[in-house]
């Protein structure tokens, strides 16, 4: 049986017409040796993007899944270490939602660790030459809403769950803020997919 990484980037937002994430992603390979990487689009919904990562892992049963999402004024790839049970945002997202000061899961625990190997991510990136660097804060937006619902919802089990944030490309900065080239954002990523193919093996 092939075994199967889910990896999903976002639909723009904000003031944006692009996301760096799903156009990377979609730009991924097909296959890195036996493991297959299965794409998905999640749109910038509080809620609605962990359920439709949620219904697509329960179609494909994957190994791993690894969201990708855009944070703009970053200058390197981050990969996030921790995400919390927290909503607050003044930025409506996508369906025009302004959650203030409420959990992602009522009841859940303040905060979860990511269980993908971010160090390891992290090194080998770095390894290639493409600026990397731990995140302690996923921020409390829709990026991190989908973060601690897959970490709360596979909590105990093999399936393994991550996030990295990637900066803006350059066509959104305007040279007024950090970028980078979405092919070196593609690269970031294949590197980070190639460790997730690897420590999945056994």
């Amino acid at each position: 049986m092939t075994r199967k990484l889910l990896i999903t980037g976002f639909d723009p937002f904000g003031k944006d017409s692009i996301n760096p994430s799903w156009e990377a992603v979609k730009r991924l390979p097909d296959a890195i040796g036996d493991c297959e990487l299965v794409k998905l689009r999640l749109p910038v919904i509080f809620g609605e993007a962990a359920e439709t990562v949620l219904q697509k892992a329960a179609e494909v049963c994957p190994e791993a899944i690894l969201c990708v999402g855009q944070a703009g004024g970053r200058k390197a790839v981050t990969p996030e270490v921790v995400g919390i049970n927290l909503r607050e945002t003044s930025l409506p997202d996508n369906a025009g939602k302004t959650p203030r000061n409420q959990p992602v899961v009522a009841g859940g625990p303040a905060a979860y660790f990511s269980t993908i190997p971010v160090r390891e991510i992290m090194e080998a990136v770095k390894k290639e030459g493409i600026s990397c660097a731990l995140s302690y804060s996923a921020g409390v937006y829709v990026c991190n809403d989908l973060l601690y619902t897959l970490l709360h919802h596979y909590e105990g089990t093999a399936v393994r769950a991550g996030f990295i944030h990637v900066p803006y490309l350059p066509e959104q900065t305007d040279g007024k803020e950090a970028g980078m080239e979405l092919e070196t954002i593609v690269r970031a990523l294949t590197i980070a997919a190639q460790v997730l193919a690897i420590t999945q093996t056994g």
